[in-house]
């Protein structure tokens, strides 16, 4: 008996739409192209801001009290 596997299944039942452009959800306007997209960018998007904490927060515990702009209260 052969067990046939999950890509196989998909592309005979698909037939010529298999590999091509799909929805992810059929009542969401959103593609996978699209949806690894919004993925990448939002990844990005949490990397920058991570990278502009950490500098305000070094503006805010280290560089301001060196100038003289405020002290940090312990």
């Amino acid at each position: 008996m052969l067990i046939m596997g999950e890509a196989k299944r998909r592309k005979t039942t698909l037939g010529e739409t298999y590999g091509q452009e799909t929805r992810i959800l059929s009542w969401l306007p959103i593609t996978k192209t699209q949806a690894e997209q919004f993925v990448a960018l939002t990844t990005r998007g949490a990397w920058i801001g991570i990278v502009l904490m950490v500098v305000a927060w070094a503006i805010i515990r280290f560089i301001g009290p060196a100038f003289g702009w405020w002290q940090v209260v312990s």
